[in-house]
């Protein structure tokens, strides 16, 4: 009962009374009477449970619980912090707590579509390697050196990546694409910016989870990526690059299958398809796409924070109808959550680290009313 309970608590910052509690508990194991939750509640408070008023509880903020979780495939451990209060502008609401506790309790077919940036690297976000990135020493992070005077944003080097690397980035691409599947309607995207060193493993990962691969939208931008010499070997192979010079990003493409025809599909759900840029227009594959401007990198600062000119771009595509919400996982510094306000759309941000939470709750509404170039 303590796990079902906590689980009924762990996304509600402003808590619940016994009766919406004891509802949650019965979902979730069965039928339960109010008078035992009531009992549980007072036994653990204050060890675990905060009374804020009346019959209503909150989980105890300085609490920290260890929850089972188990999917088709894989056991694991949820630990459950309570979360901040949620941030809100607009239409956008912003979770600070960790994707995969939200998506295990989220409610099933009520996220339209997906657009994020996920940590494909997954040793890049680890807190060791962000201390590095912060204090500009590097590690997994290459930090280049300033060009024209500009100084260059680091980049995550995946070619450091070992074999168990790769394969902890498939697991996890897995694990958080089963969790995903219940939550999206039929025929939900699913867009997943990606690298063309790792796009396999990703696809192959989320493939295997039920979504179906619909292609990639190649978003051309020059990066920093690729195109050196050999290192310390610079003279003696001055007409040879390691690797091409990367002048693109893929955005994998996935959808949750539909219901019927597309047609009947969009009737009932709202999506199948993608939203044209005009009747004449079909959405393309292909986005011409500048690198993320000084002006956005200094109101959201965040090493992999996309342009708003390409975001809304997709963002608009991926609800063919204009209707629904648009779900960002790993939101970061919340720029797929203010791509989806400049366009009157309804959002949801997942992000766990507590100071790209604060960047993002400043960076919203700002990015939301630049003019994309």
């Amino acid at each position: 009962m303590r796990d079902a309970i906590i689980e009924t608590l762990a996304y509600r910052p402003r808590g619940a009374t016994v009766a919406e509690i004891a509802q949650g508990v019965s979902e979730r194991i069965g039928p339960t009477p109010p008078s035992s939750i009531r009992s549980y509640l007072r036994l653990n408070t204050p060890k675990l449970f905060t009374k804020i008023d009346r019959g209503h509880y909150v989980v105890r903020e300085e609490a920290q619980v260890t929850l089972p979780f188990t999917d088709r495939q894989n056991d694991y451990r949820l630990v459950v912090t309570p979360p901040r209060e949620a941030f809100r502008f607009g239409n956008a609401t912003l979770i600070h707590g960790d994707c995969f506790e939200w998506l295990a309790n989220a409610q099933t077919n009520s996220i339209e579509a997906v657009v994020t940036d996920p940590p494909y690297g997954l040793v890049e976000y680890s807190e060791e390697e962000q201390a590095k990135l912060r204090a500009g020493r590097g590690g997994v992070w290459r930090i280049p050196p300033s060009f024209d005077g500009n100084k260059r944003s680091p980049l995550p080097r995946f070619t450091v990546l070992s074999r168990d690397d790769i394969g902890d980035l498939e697991r996890f691409f897995f694990s958080w694409t089963r969790l995903l599947f219940p939550v999206v309607v039929p025929g939900a995207h699913v867009l997943i910016a990606s690298n063309p060193l790792l796009s396999f493993v990703v696809a192959n990962a989320v493939t295997r989870a039920g979504f179906e691969r619909r292609g990639e939208i190649i978003r051309l931008t020059m990066t920093m990526r690729g195109g050196d010499r050999p290192k310390a070997a610079h003279t003696e192979f001055a007409e040879v690059s390691v690797m091409p010079r990367s002048m693109w990003e893929p955005w994998l493409i996935f959808r949750k299958p539909i219901e019927g025809r597309v047609q009947d599909n969009l009737r009932r759900w709202k999506t199948g398809g993608f939203r044209r840029p005009s009747k004449d227009q079909p959405f393309g594959d292909v986005i011409a796409s500048a690198p993320t401007r000084k002006v956005e990198r200094v109101l959201a600062p965040h090493p992999s924070l996309k342009p708003q000119a390409f975001l809304r771009k997709i963002v608009r595509a991926v609800l063919p109808l204009g209707e629904g919400t648009i779900l960002d996982p790993f939101a970061g510094a919340g720029s797929t959550l203010a791509a989806a306000e400049a366009l009157g759309y309804n959002s949801i941000g997942i992000e766990k680290d507590s100071r790209y939470f604060d960047v993002a709750r400043l960076a919203i509404p700002k990015l939301r009313a630049l003019k994309p170039s």
